[in-house]
């Protein structure tokens, strides 16, 4: 990963007004991956999406950090499960063209 995709968590923090603890919790859970460089502390652009969601279930939904994890991990299985059926329509596809 490129220096480029990464994100300094102190500005992260900052233009999205939240404490770095809150941040340094989802990585301690495993919900995110935080990257040391130089004593620094980095977030990856592919991350993003996903903290940002992370931070609207708890300041605007008042959600724990127990209850991210919960829908978290729920929404990884619906995005495999989803992932799967797009497989299967897409195998189902080619036979009836075959046959």
């Amino acid at each position: 990963m490129e220096n480029k995709d990464l994100i300094p968590t102190v500005e992260f923090c900052e233009c999205h007004q939240i404490e770095f603890s809150f941040i340094n919790t989802l990585n301690e859970h495993g919900l995110i991956k935080i990257t040391s460089i130089e004593e620094k502390k980095y977030l990856s652009c592919d991350q993003l999406k996903n903290i940002e969601k992370m931070i609207h279930m708890h300041y605007d939904l008042d959600i724990n950090i127990e209850g991210i994890e919960a829908i978290s991990h729920l929404l990884e299985r619906v995005d495999l499960l989803h992932r799967e059926l797009n497989i299967l329509k897409n195998r189902l596809d080619f036979y009836k063209e075959r046959g």
